[in-house]
């Protein structure tokens, strides 16, 4: 179950999104630069404060403006992949994995299934877009999240990884069967990946 309603005046512009759904899907949030779909990302996550706000998940209520219930970021078990990874500098790919979970059979599952063994021990400074993006991702995972977050996720790609970055999103939907919303202006994207685009005007 996801439950998802926001508005909110971002630079005279009145942002809303409403969602009500019993079975996950992929949500594509489109819009021109600026408009303020990484702010909507930033306030389902907890980062910023919403005029107006309820999000559900399952059963848990993690955001209720009008009731005051506000769960702290850490506590509201949901993945949040960034444009730019923010993948720590000074740590090798599996401590930036496991930077939020312990090692465990979870873990390196996640690394098998994103075909990142052989990047365990590099840095992220001698990685590839597409290597960074999937081990950023197998950090967004780490955790066993409700829900995905993925801000711009395919912008920074060339074609073909892009192609292999989307394959990839879906079967991660597919086998995990859990909500995912991504933020794009790519109209392919959002009517190749998503069951639901959200427009933003």
């Amino acid at each position: 179950m996801l439950k998802i309603y926001l508005s909110h005046l971002l630079n005279n512009n009145l942002l809303e999104v409403n969602i009500d759904d019993d079975t996950p899907k992929i949500y594509a949030i489109k819009g021109s630069s600026g408009i303020g779909k990484t702010t909507l990302l930033n306030i389902i996550a907890g980062l910023k404060p919403a005029d107006k706000a309820f999000v559900q998940l399952k059963e848990r209520i993690i955001l209720d403006s009008e009731h005051e219930i506000d769960v702290k970021i850490q506590k509201r078990n949901i993945g949040y992949l960034f444009q730019d990874y923010q993948l720590f500098p000074n740590m090798d790919v599996y401590h930036n994995i496991t930077f939020m979970a312990e090692p465990s059979e979870h873990i390196d599952s996640l690394i098998k299934q994103l075909n990142i063994n052989h990047l365990k021990k590099q840095y992220p400074i001698r990685l590839s877009g597409g290597e960074a993006q999937r081990v950023a991702l197998a950090r967004t995972l780490s955790t066993k999240p409700d829900l995905i977050l993925l801000d711009e996720p395919f912008s920074s790609l060339d074609d073909a990884t892009k192609e292999e970055s989307m394959t990839l999103v879906r079967s991660i939907f597919d086998e995990w069967q859990i909500p995912i919303i991504f933020v794009t202006h790519s109209n392919y994207e959002a009517t190749s990946l998503a069951h639901e685009v959200i427009h933003l005007t």
